[in-house]
């Protein structure tokens, strides 16, 4: 038996979630905020065996898409003043995932 972890934007996280329900995967999901952008971030658990790993796998691959996006970053508290740095584009989305053999699967 396979733990999946996957880390996605929450902007995709319902399109994930419908997708792998209706493929018959169950997740348990909690929302997370991402260090780098701070930004809010939907971490997902499943658990499956593994016949059906690559399953899942590929639907994270097809929904998980990444794109760019302009961000304004955070001010400097350098210097003078409050200065606003320009924004920045920044590659945001995709998924990371972490695959973890599981030793023992208990239902109470």
């Amino acid at each position: 038996m396979k733990l999946i972890m996957a880390i996605v934007s929450s902007d995709d996280s319902r399109d994930v979630l419908d997708r792998l329900t209706k493929a018959g995967f169950r997740a348990t999901v909690i929302s997370t905020t991402g260090g780098f952008l701070r930004e809010g971030n939907t971490t997902m658990f499943l658990g499956t065996d593994e016949q059906r790993l690559s399953q899942a796998v590929e639907i994270l691959k097809q929904v998980c898409r990444r794109r760019t996006q302009w961000v304004s970053p955070l001010p400097t508290l350098e210097g003078p003043g409050l200065e606003m740095a320009e924004p920045i584009e920044v590659s945001v989305g995709g998924a990371v995932v972490f695959v973890l053999n599981v030793e023992q699967f208990i239902q109470l």
